[in-house]
């Protein structure tokens, strides 16, 4: 943006605000609006597919490989080994995202809201993963209720109780997830593993860690999950349906994005709902490692929770480091 200078700088810095606020994909979200900016709506569509569609067809075609039926040995060795990782992944995710909203708490004397919504998210997450975005949304709700000082009316659509799917698992993954890419692995899981049983917890432990070494934003995930269920086609149908309120929020929302970050209520909402899922991210991390099932996986484990908490290396290069290991491992079981 610097040296085309195709967006004034307190517009960009604005737009980063504003894709903070709405849930889903942030990076996608700016990306969509840089494109809308620059050539309109055609643009918008254009430039949003071409950040996505890279890495879609890069995760889906390793989907192909990790989720077949017999992969071969090394490969569903270095699965098992990533998928190890994966929690203390989530971890990481959610101590890094929650960094600043503890320091922005005490400045604004909120710690002790902040400490309550973290723990109910990750409660959440630890426990009732299918229903974690009705915890997200009613911390949210209560957050705006407290500040209007109205009585809180809870009201859904129907179709946020009663739906089911894939099409409903894609939608809360690009529409409902607050705070970080990460917030999605609970969501997710809740569906395809415990309520549907789409994909086992080794499956979905290779679909996380795919999402976190191919290229795009975390939520390209849910086309793992996709494939699981149906192969290619419902893969990418996963995926159409996860990213499109993120060409939606920006197309309609874009040039309401002032309003947005001066609204209370928006504020307000966010105030709740966010500080929940980041502790949904740090929660998701129990059912991660509770689907461990060899014994070395939890070596692994221990070794990637050091190397990311304590020596802060870099995600991408643990994950491939713990594939590695479990290729190794599995190959001389």
């Amino acid at each position: 943006m610097d040296r085309r200078a195709w967006i004034p700088a307190q517009d960009f810095e604005d737009a980063i605000a504003a894709v903070n606020l709405l849930p889903g994909p942030a990076s996608t979200q700016l990306s969509i609006y840089c494109a809308n900016r620059l050539r309109g709506r055609l643009g918008a569509l254009v430039g949003g597919l071409c950040f996505i569609v890279p890495g879609l067809i890069l995760i889906l075609a390793l989907a192909a490989l990790f989720l077949a039926d017999d992969p071969p040995r090394a490969l569903k060795g270095a699965g098992l080994g990533a998928g190890a990782a994966v929690a203390a992944v989530a971890v990481r995710a959610g101590l890094d995202l929650i960094g600043p909203s503890w320091r922005r708490g005490g400045e604004e004397g909120r710690r002790p809201t902040l400490l309550l919504l973290v723990a109910i998210g990750g409660l959440a997450a630890a426990t009732i993963g299918p229903w974690l975005v009705l915890v997200l949304l009613g911390c949210g709700a209560v957050s705006l209720a407290a500040r209007r000082r109205t009585a809180l009316v809870a009201v859904l659509p129907a179709a946020a109780v009663l739906g089911s799917g894939l099409s409903w698992t894609a939608l809360k993954v690009g529409a409902l997830s607050y705070g970080g890419g990460f917030v999605i692995i609970p969501l997710m899981r809740g569906d395809a593993v415990d309520a549907h049983h789409w994909m086992t917890d080794a499956q979905f432990l290779n679909a996380v860690a795919l999402g976190q070494v191919t290229p795009g934003p975390v939520v390209q995930t849910i086309a793992v999950v996709g494939y699981a269920v149906g192969g290619v086609g419902a893969g990418l149908l996963a995926a159409l349906v996860a990213f499109s309120p993120s060409f939606l929020f920006i197309l309609v929302g874009a040039d309401r994005f002032h309003g947005l970050l001066a609204n209370r209520d928006v504020r307000a909402f966010i105030d709740g709902a966010a500080p929940a899922a980041l502790g949904a991210i740090l929660g998701s991390a129990v059912p991660l490692a509770l689907a461990l099932d060899h014994g070395w996986q939890a070596a692994i484990l221990a070794a990637a929770a050091v190397a990311l908490l304590a020596l802060r290396r870099g995600v991408v290069g643990v994950l491939v480091a713990a594939g590695i290991a479990g290729a190794l491992v599995h190959a001389l079981a």
